[in-house]
């Protein structure tokens, strides 16, 4: 710990000690994070906390505060300049702490030595009501994904209701909702010129509540779209499906609506978003002087997995068009690609190949999604009247340039860095878009298939299909599992021609909406017959802004109002899941029950090869 490596100044302070050996009088932004603290492009609170350093300020983070004794790591910095940033973390907290089932987890990956406790539930309400009633007259701001997804009445899964924005809840004075670095930095320039924050409700991208439309100043600055009230939501279920509706065409277009919902006595207002960060806006933001280490108070406490995941990855670009229905990217990151210059990633892969353990490996260069880099719409103007949740489906849109070259370029050129043995690339794939309309490959998409499956895949590709039944993806709003079985073909021979035995890992979900027990029996078989064992699944989990919630919720889907079936019970969820593990001994007498019970004996015997045999004979031997 002595080496200059681990110098304590080279990140932003995090106790009173670390304030005074900086030789500060007064601290601007304090920032309170339920992670712990690694000052890595990762993680968001470095991300904020750095870019605020360079626009000047003196900025404390407080990570993962102890909110349950007498509350002294909200009060040890004492009061901020300007205001107090809270955010629950990189992920939402309530996924972080209970399984599909809700179930409570007993770890945190988030957390040194993974391990569980170091958060409450909902953290961003706990952190700001604390510093809410022991600082009253100090401005609150939100940021964080668990944030920006409750922004509005939402569904909340583990309380299983309606609740109104986050703002109602936590008292916060403003909510910065996606990725912050655009209007947080707006918001710190009006306030160095002394405007207080309560009359910065002018700026893209935020969100804050007042009592009357009067406060609202710049009525005629956007176009303004009324949605249905929290009470009128709590009400009517399809009338909440149909502010989500009007919400996503929202967050997907260039040109967005201001909006305006009535909760209770006040009026919540959200601000359009900014448009995507040009290059140099994110190039600008990955290369502040991160340390990209975890802070050394973590010293001797334990490895912290997350950090671990992504210590020797590189993030390449932000958002996903991807569009589907139970994914929170678009409606976080947005829809809109936002890549970083080649410039700026190989200066990323030069500091990370000088860090102390690297061992020559760069584990992935991608994003939400590997293979979008760069891409965006050929002609602007038809993306600016355009409010597709999905630029991919239901058929990639022939605006789209889907050019693969420079990814190709692009990790070609990280392989050539002094110090980097071997890149892979972890990310998922989204190998619809490998595709012309006739079905085949184009030429830069051939060349990069090939180059990523002969090069840079490390043994295992993790793709997506996510389920095998056509009804339900389209409800995911993925694409046939046709598709795979071509990309698998394509993959399988370009392994042959190199001489390799490198896997598909394809990625399965249970219990979709419109996903019935028959559906995941045939997953089961279909998945069986291409020889897999699989490994990455899960079930579904319904978390705030997603199609698939909203459909969960509300019994109908929000752009046809139309019932879709969803398995809600322990009971029903489990059944589906179990299907996932048909090879496990202990699921076999409950499989063969409820496929005879489907009247689908034929799937118990391609499943497991054998015959078997009428529910009455067996009910009459049993009887004698």
């Amino acid at each position: 710990m002595s080496s200059s490596l681990y110098d304590v100044k080279r990140w932003l302070p995090t106790s009173k000690k670390e304030v005074d050996a900086m030789g500060w009088e007064y601290i601007d932004v304090i920032l309170f994070t339920g992670d712990a603290y690694i000052d890595h492009p990762a993680f968001g609170a470095a991300v904020i906390g750095r870019l605020l350093e360079k626009m000047g300020l003196k900025v404390a983070i407080v990570p993962q505060p102890n909110w349950r004794d007498d509350w002294r790591d909200f009060k040890k910095l004492g009061v901020p300049r300007l205001f107090f940033g809270v955010t629950a973390g990189a992920m939402d907290s309530m996924v972080n702490h209970y399984t599909a089932n809700k179930r409570l987890r007993h770890d945190d990956a988030y957390t040194p030595g993974n391990q569980y406790g170091y958060r409450p539930d909902y953290p961003t309400v706990v952190y700001t009501k604390i510093l809410k009633e022991l600082f009253p007259d100090v401005p609150v701001v939100l940021g964080g994904i668990e944030a920006s997804l409750r922004r509005v009445t939402h569904y909340d899964y583990w309380q299983d209701k309606l609740r109104p924005s986050i703002l109602v809840d936590s008292g916060a004075d403003m909510l910065i909702y996606g990725m912050g670095e655009q209007p947080l930095k707006e918001l710190v320039r009006f306030m160095m010129k002394g405007i207080p924050l309560s009359n910065l409700k002018n700026i893209p991208q935020t969100a804050f509540l007042v009592q009357d439309e009067s406060q609202i100043p710049g009525m005629k600055q956007w176009q303004n779209l009324d949605l249905h009230s929290h009470e009128v939501c709590l009400a009517d279920k399809i009338k909440y499906a149909q502010n989500f509706r009007y919400i996503e065409e929202e967050s997907n277009k260039l040109k967005a609506r201001r909006l305006f919902q009535r909760v209770g006595e006040s009026i919540l207002v959200i601000n359009p978003p900014y448009p995507p960060m040009e290059e140099e806006e994110m190039d600008e933001s990955f290369d502040l002087p991160y340390t990209r280490l975890p802070h050394p108070r973590y010293h001797n406490k334990g490895r912290i997995p997350a950090y671990e995941m992504i210590k020797f990855s590189i993030n390449s670009h932000r958002g996903c068009f991807g569009g589907c229905s139970f994914c929170t990217i678009s409606a976080h990151q947005g829809k809109f690609i936002a890549s970083r210059s080649q410039t700026s990633i190989l200066k990323e892969a030069e500091a990370i190949a000088m860090l102390p353990d690297f061992k020559g490996h760069i584990s992935d260069i991608g994003g939400p999604s590997a293979n979008m880099y760069r891409m965006k719409g050929k002609r602007l103007e038809i993306c600016m009247n355009c409010k597709r949740p999905s630029c991919i489906y239901p058929k990639v849109c022939s605006n789209l340039d889907t050019d693969h070259q420079p990814m190709t370029e692009l990790y070609d050129a990280v392989s050539k860095v002094k110090g980097i043995k071997k890149v892979t690339i972890g990310s998922g794939l989204r190998y619809d878009m490998f595709f012309d309309s006739n079905g085949e490959l184009e030429p830069d998409k051939k060349e990069y298939v090939e180059k990523l499956v002969k090069k840079y895949v490390s043994g295992r590709l993790k793709i997506a299909p996510e389920h095998t039944s056509d009804q339900v993806l389209e409800i995911m709003r993925k694409p046939s599992f046709k598709l795979f079985y071509k990309f698998r073909k394509i993959f399988e021979t370009m392994n042959q021609e190199a001489g390799l035995k490198q896997q598909l890992i394809p990625y399965f979900i249970s219990s979709h909406p419109g996903s019935m027990p028959e559906d995941m029996a045939k997953l089961a078989v279909e998945t069986k017959e291409l020889d897999f064992r699989l490994e990455q699944v899960q079930d579904f989990t319904p978390t705030p802004m997603t199609v698939a919630t909203e459909i969960y919720y509300t019994g109908v889907h929000p752009y046809t109002l139309q019932p879709v079936f969803t398995a809600k019970s322990t009971k029903q969820k489990l059944a589906q899941r179990r299907f996932f593990f048909w090879y496990k001994r202990e699921y076999r007498q409950e499989i063969h029950a409820d496929l005879l019970q489907m009247g689908r004996r034929d799937l118990y015997e391609r499943l497991y090869n054998e015959k078997t045999k009428p529910v009455e004979k067996r009910k009459r031997k049993k009887a004698r």
